[in-house]
Parts: structure tokens; C-alpha cells; sequence
């Protein structure tokens, strides 16, 4: 584990509620699962610039792969999932099959969207390389990392475009709301 692991699994454990989401669902059993993107990244921010553990946190974005692509399987995990928490987690665990995710990330998005083999794979499509972070409580109770870009975006606080794709339709709008949270970003663009 490098120095920004360390210090990124550091941060993950001083964090209340992300601690709860992720042993609960350690207990669920899902294949291929992780939290990533806002409650991971913004946890981050939150200890760099000082302000409290779950400041400007609006969700868990969780992410987890089962080749069964059907709307049915998903929405038992959903369900599954929100069996799992009490208020106010409930409302806040958002549960995704990554192996949908190419159904309707178009519709919603308006970005072509190539099936993913697996949830890690997703992470290097994201808008930014900051938020390209992933986490698992893994069963010895160490937690896993996956972070195609590196950390040093995320902790460095700098947003730029992801270089693996074209800029995202709504990098303009992920941007303002980062900055109205976090106005210590720096933005390289």
C-alpha cells in the first residue's frame, strides 16, 4: 500500500457513516461490489480542508456486478439493500448492477456506453480522475482500493477531464457543484 492508500483507507475509517454503509454491506454478500465516486472522493476532500466527516456527502453510490442483466435481479438487490439500513442510509445507498449499466446510460446520458466486464472496470469511465475512486471492506477487514488514475487528483484537490474519454456532456455542471461545496478546488481543464 502506497503513502495515498494509506492515507485514503485512514480517512475511510475516521468516517462514520461510510464505515456503516460499507461493513453492512460487507454482510450482504454481493458479487463484485464497491462504494465509489461522491462518498469516497468528497470524504477525501472533507479531511484536506478541514471540515467534518460527511460534510456535503448526498449519497452512497454503490456498485456491484451479476451477469444477470434483467431489471427483476436488480431491483431484488435493491431491495436487499435497502432491507439492510435504517433511515436515513436507506434513502442514501444507491445500488447500480454495473452490468446494466450500458442499457440506459445513453438514454440518461446521452454518451455511448460499452458493456463492462466488471464493477473496477467502470471507475476509468468516469468524468474525472478524482472521482475514479473506489472502496471495499474486504472480509479480513482491510479495505481495498481501486483508483485507475491514481489519488493524487483527489487529494491534490484538482478536477480535470477524464483523458480516457471525451469530455463529459455534464462536466460543466459536476464542476459547479464540486466548487460550490469545495471552492479549494482547482480546476485543470
Amino acid at each position: 500500500m502506497n503513502d495515498l492508500e494509506a492515507r485514503l483507507t485512514a480517512i475511510v475509517r475516521a468516517d462514520p457513516g461510510l464505515m456503516h454503509v460499507l461493513t453492512t454491506v460487507r454482510g450482504l454478500g454481493l458479487d463484485d461490489w464497491r462504494v465509489f465516486s461522491g462518498a469516497v472522493y468528497q470524504s477525501v476532500w472533507n479531511a484536506v480542508t478541514g471540515r467534518p466527516a460527511g460534510y456535503g456527502i448526498r449519497d452512497y453510490d454503490l456498485g456491484y456486478f451479476n451477469p444477470d442483466v434483467s431489471w427483476e435481479a436488480e431491483d431484488a438487490v435493491i431491495k436487499c439493500v435497502a432491507a439492510a439500513f435504517e433511515p436515513p442510509f436507506r434513502d442514501m445507498v444507491e445500488v447500480r448492477n454495473q452490468a446494466r449499466v450500458h442499457l440506459w446510460f445513453e438514454g440518461k446520458f446521452g454518451e455511448p456506453y460499452e458493456a463492462l466486464t466488471g464493477t473496477d472496470e467502470a471507475l476509468a469511465r468516469f468524468v474525472a480522475p478524482a472521482f475514479a475512486v473506489g472502496v471495499r471492506l474486504e472480509a479480513d477487514d482491510t479495505i481495498s482500493v481501486a483508483a485507475p488514475f491514481g489519488l493524487e487528483d483527489v487529494f491534490s484537490l484538482t478536477l480535470r477531464p477524464n483523458p480516457r474519454r471525451p469530455l463529459a456532456k455534464g462536466w460543466g455542471r459536476a464542476v459547479g457543484n464540486a466548487t460550490a461545496r469545495w471552492p479549494e478546488l482547482r480546476i485543470a481543464e
